[in-house]
């Protein structure tokens, strides 16, 4: 059994994309994003399905969890059950914030920002630590300025253990033991426009995906 709160730290198998990932549909920004894996990509798509319409998404995609837990136990499907901090009172939370929401702006990927996250996921697929701060001191500002000049806003989640694109979505809006929903917060900002992802091994979690986020992205000065 696993912790929920834990796969959220800063921080669905089994229901089908409503459009394929592989497909040109106008979600699909991160289709020829050769940078991008085929999972980082299912992301970009999982991200921009839900912010394309947040009320369906919750009711098609969330909702249906919650004949799922057990008390405060999570059988996901494809997945060990897990234990949460909040039990299913997280999710409809959830589910009502999206319900009020319009349609946001369409995520695209950039290769700066992927190349920050990158530096963040090999640290720890190396270190087997978690959380925002690099084995070399770095956070994300750091992180992104190496390779680009950043603008407006920019912000960051993380999430470990899960096992699909979905899953790594739907429990970071759920966001169960996350004070103030940051990860849930980040994910509807409107201002976000930008992302980069990149996801791979972790030493205790066996996976991890780190996805920054900007509002815009410049050239760095030379």
């Amino acid at each position: 059994m696993r912790t929920l709160g834990t796969l959220l730290f800063i921080a669905l198998v089994g229901m089908a994309f409503a459009n394929d990932p592989n497909s040109t549909s106008p979600l699909n920004t991160a289709a020829s994003a050769g940078y991008l894996s085929s999972l980082e990509k299912e992301i970009v798509f999982e991200i921009n399905l839900f912010r394309s319409d947040p009320a369906r998404y919750a009711e098609k995609y969330i909702t249906l969890l919650a004949v799922r837990y057990n008390n405060k136990i999570l059988s996901y499907p494809g997945d060990v059950p897990i234990k949460t901090v909040e039990g299913v009172s997280a999710l409809y939370e959830c589910v009502r914030e999206l319900k009020k929401l319009k349609p946001l702006p369409l995520l695209y990927p950039n290769d700066k920002l992927t190349r920050a996250a990158d530096d963040h996921c090999a640290d720890q697929s190396r270190t087997g630590k978690t959380g925002h701060v690099g084995n070399d001191n770095s956070n994300l500002r750091t992180r992104i300025e190496r390779y680009g000049k950043w603008e407006k806003q920019i912000a960051e989640n993380i999430a470990y253990g899960n096992t699909s694109a979905r899953q790594v979505v739907v429990f970071l809006l759920i966001d169960d033991n996350v004070r103030g929903r940051g990860h849930r917060k980040t994910f509807l900002n409107p201002e976000l426009k930008l992302v980069g992802i990149s996801c791979g091994k972790h030493p205790e979690y066996k996976t991890m995906c780190v996805m920054d986020f900007a509002a815009g992205m410049k050239e760095k000065a030379n």
